[in-house]
């Protein structure tokens, strides 16, 4: 037994250690985030301040400091560089693996090994594991945190709220009371469909709050008293105003989460799908029970209930908030790949409809299909051609064959390995063929690199618009402060400006007379840079 777990560990690792840490600077880092909260992180270390996130030296009070605490210890360690900014959220997405495989090996013994895999190598876990961001370092501890509550629920063993306790904390540390709120209510919906109240108010032990209180506290207190203006930042602006107002500018329909869920769960999703279906018609069935089954009830297994309990309550509330991004619900994502791999096991000695094959065989088909082939055409900047379609739907088709007569013939037994196949060759080609290419199209750090070329290092430096990504990357990559013409911070200095190269009248009327020197361009962006007189 200990030498089959073991090898299943060394599996997980293996994959973990391909699928979050392969590469992770193969890519600049991406969109205005990555490299803003890493220049947050790098302020702080260089000040040795682990109070007040800062950014130009500017209080910086939108997140908690978790992932700028981690970022520092990774800094210190490895050096300031854009792979190591994103060594958080992979250690914590390795973390929250490890404790699906050892959680389901204790609590449901044989589904392990899926629930790991199948956590491992979805579309959302592998993309968030190698950002440089702070949603995997909320949806990690959460995971963890709701997975000890249950296992306190199952057992009644008290050891199991610290787990609770402790990781819910790291949560808040992470985001903020977002994740309190969210398990509260996670667990009163179940404990109350149960009708089991009492076990949602013997959740709220005394040591375990102190716990809570002890962790989180301190911080929260220390940046309110060097920024008073913390609360008012954070609490209304960056967590009631987002969810109420779209202040920020995010919002899409409210069934926006239902397709982002289903890209989320890729290569997974016709699996995860009827694995849903299935625990909700039990769910249904549990709940219309007649009070005088109450016994029956009792003895019913409660964790499928709960983890679509968990799943449905956090994508039915952040549809309901006026801002909407992808990783608000990276919550979400275990419980669904857990409660496939439960469904998996328990279907292991019945048959799966070949619908279900066929449907899972086109989608891995079709994803090897768009990786290997779409991005060719569309980073080189050229149509796609008949050939290409050709070449892509030979792919699908061949791969869709493979998969689709291999689960007819085997049913789920060679499941795992026809899956986590295409996700390795699509990975491995997307890191080792098409990040390069993308890394001229939308990082700065290739910018950069040109920037160091033309003998700029020391330059004070603006940006028109060249995009936020540039703002904020260029930012990071040269360590300074970046001004933004379209923000109204054009230097009366002389600096240097990457602009659109479309925008040279545009330049005209914005510092009229003020001579420019042409230094460069950047064509896969349409960049240029000049040299830009002092007023």
């Amino acid at each position: 037994m200990r030498r089959i777990q073991s090898l299943e560990l060394i599996i997980v690792a293996g994959f973990c250690g391909f699928l979050f840490f392969y590469g992770l600077g193969n890519l600049g880092l991406l969109g205005p985030d990555e490299p803003r909260y890493a220049q947050v992180a790098r302020e702080m270390l260089e000040r040795d301040d682990f109070i007040t996130p800062t950014l130009y030296g500017q209080p910086w009070l939108e997140k908690p400091a978790l992932f700028y605490w981690r970022a520092m210890l990774a800094f210190d360690t490895f050096g300031v560089k854009d792979w190591v900014a994103r060594l958080p959220s992979a250690t914590f997405a390795l973390g929250m693996i490890v404790v699906i495989f050892f959680h389901m090996r204790r609590f449901r013994p044989g589904a392990q090994l899926d629930a790991a895999l199948i956590t491992t190598s979805c579309a959302a876990v592998i993309g968030f594991a190698r950002g440089a961001s702070t949603d995997m370092q909320l949806a990690a501890p959460f995971t963890v945190a709701m997975l000890g509550w249950y296992a306190w629920y199952e057992t009644g063993k008290k050891i199991w709220l610290i787990d609770l306790f402790f990781f819910l904390a790291i949560a808040t540390l992470a985001k903020g009371p977002v994740a309190v709120f969210l398990a509260g209510l996670i667990v009163l919906v179940f404990c109350a469909l149960r009708r089991d109240i009492g076990a949602a108010f013997r959740t709220l032990w005394w040591p375990g709050i102190l716990l809570f209180l002890v962790i989180t506290l301190p911080w929260f207190i220390a940046v309110q008293m060097k920024n008073p203006d913390f609360v008012r930042i954070f609490l209304f602006e960056h967590n009631l105003a987002r969810f109420a107002t779209d202040l920020y500018r995010h919002t899409q329909p409210s069934w926006y989460y239902i397709p982002v869920l289903l890209l989320s769960l890729a290569p997974w999703t016709f699996f995860a799908a009827p694995a849903m279906v299935d625990a909700l018609r039990s769910c249904f069935k549990d709940w219309g029970r007649p009070k005088a089954d109450e016994s029956e009830r009792a003895n019913a297994d409660a964790f499928p209930e709960y983890l679509v309990i968990w799943a449905v309550l956090i994508v039915g509330f952040f549809s309901i908030s006026q801002s909407k991004l992808p990783g608000y619900i990276l919550p979400a994502i275990a419980p669904c790949t857990i409660l496939t791999a439960d469904y998996i096991q328990r279907m292991r000695e019945q048959r799966i409809t070949r619908l279900v094959y066929a449907a899972h065989a086109a989608l891995s088909g079709t994803l090897v299909a768009l990786a290997l082939v779409f991005p060719y055409f569309f980073l080189q900047g050229i149509p796609l051609s008949r050939n290409g379609v050709i070449v892509a739907v030979l792919l699908a088709i061949t791969f869709f064959a493979i998969i689709y007569v291999t689960l007819a013939k085997t049913g789920v037994k060679l499941l795992r390995f026809v899956t986590l196949l295409p996700v390795i060759l699509i990975v491995g080609f997307i890191l080792r063929v098409a990040a390069p290419a993308a890394d001229n199209f939308y990082s700065a750090r290739p910018v950069a690199r040109d920037l160091e070329k033309i003998g700029t290092t020391n330059r004070p430096i603006a940006v028109y618009r060249a995009g936020r990504h540039n703002w904020y990357g260029l930012a990071f990559y040269r360590n300074q402060r970046v001004s933004n013409y379209e923000e109204g911070e054009i230097p009366g200095a002389d600096h240097l400006l990457v602009t659109r190269a479309t925008a040279r009248e545009e330049l005209d009327r914005l510092i009229p007379g003020r001579k420019r020197v042409l230094l460069g361009r950047f064509a896969p962006q349409k960049l240029e840079y000049y040299w830009v007189s002092a007023k």
